[in-house]
Order: structure tokens, then sequence, then C-alpha cells
């Protein structure tokens, strides 16, 4: 009897870890399904190689800038033959991002380009952002902004900066180029 209820207790808790494990599609996975998929471009850049002058920031924004260590990109390129295959990936991007771990920092339309915020983590500490933006004309595409104690309002004062910081475009070449 004993080892009955041993066993009993086992399986209970076997099937308690497998129905708690998360198996549903995550940001991660999606990127790394898709990095090498036709029609998407990938890229890992570590925010070390990307040369900004800093010389301006405010010390906000050069705190900002200093917790962020790497950022992820994977896009969708739009065409006259994909546009069924864009509606479905964009849904499945989504469909990953109205998981509740996801709290929304900002969203807005502007002429029929949509951009998203999101991030994992606090009000006070990021573990990641995520930038989702979609347009008919171009495709779609998604940074995930990865660091430590990053605060999510002072990323808003650095994106704010780096729109008109002097930084080495050609650096992010292949991606402007993928999108023409």
């Amino acid at each position: 009897m004993k080892r009955a209820i041993n066993h009993l207790l086992l399986g209970l808790f076997a099937t308690v870890m497998l129905v708690s494990c998360s198996s549903g599609p995550t940001l991660q996975t999606y990127f790394v399904d898709h990095q090498e998929a036709p029609n998407f471009i990938s890229q890992d850049l570590p925010i070390s190689m990307l040369k900004v002058d800093k010389s301006s920031f405010t010390e906000e924004q050069n705190e900002a800038f200093n917790s962020v260590t790497r950022l992820n990109f994977i896009g969708y390129k739009a065409n006259e033959s994909n546009t069924e295959d864009i509606k479905v990936e964009i849904a499945a991007v989504k469909k990953i991002l109205k998981d509740e771990k996801y709290n929304e920092l900002i969203e807005f339309s502007d002429k029929g380009n949509k951009i998203a915020v999101k991030y994992i983590g606090t009000d006070d500490e990021a573990d990641e952002i995520i930038i989702f933006g979609s347009s008919k004309e171009y495709g779609f595409g998604v940074v995930r902004v990865l660091g430590s104690d990053m605060n999510p309002s002072k990323m808003g004062t650095l994106v704010g900066a780096l729109k008109g910081a002097n930084f080495d475009k050609d650096q992010l070449k292949d991606i402007q180029n993928f999108f023409k």
C-alpha cells in the first residue's frame, strides 16, 4: 500500500510539473525558428558594437544606454506575393505579445505604421524591452532590447536621445537595405 501511495504521489508530482511548464511559443523561440526563413532577416547586435556619440547624453540617458547589453532584431519583408503569409506572421507575433508577462509601455499608429513597445519585468526594472513595428508597405520588425537594471521610463528618454545622436549608420545598413 505504501508503495502504491508513493507511485501515486510521484505520478501526481510529474503531472503537475509537466502541466506547469509553458509549452507555448515565446518570442525567443520565434526568433530562432525564423532567423533563416525566406523573407526574414535577423541580426544580433551587442550594444558595445554601436558607435554612438554619447557626449550630449544626460546622466539619465547615459545610465539607460549603459543598462542595455544587446539588441536582437528580426524582420519580415512585405512584397506582392506574401500578403497572406505576412498576416499569419504578424498574428503569431501578436499572439506571443498578448501573454500577460508582457507589460504594455506604449502603442501608437501613424500613417498605416503601427508600433507597440512592451517590457518584461516591473515598472522600475525591465529584463527585456520589445519593440514591434508593422507596415503594410514594408513588413514588420521586432527588436528585443536585452540588458540589466533597465528602467522602462528611462528608455523613453534614451530613444529621444538616439534620434538626434551621431552614430555610424553603416552598422544598420543591412536592415535598412532589406526593407527597401
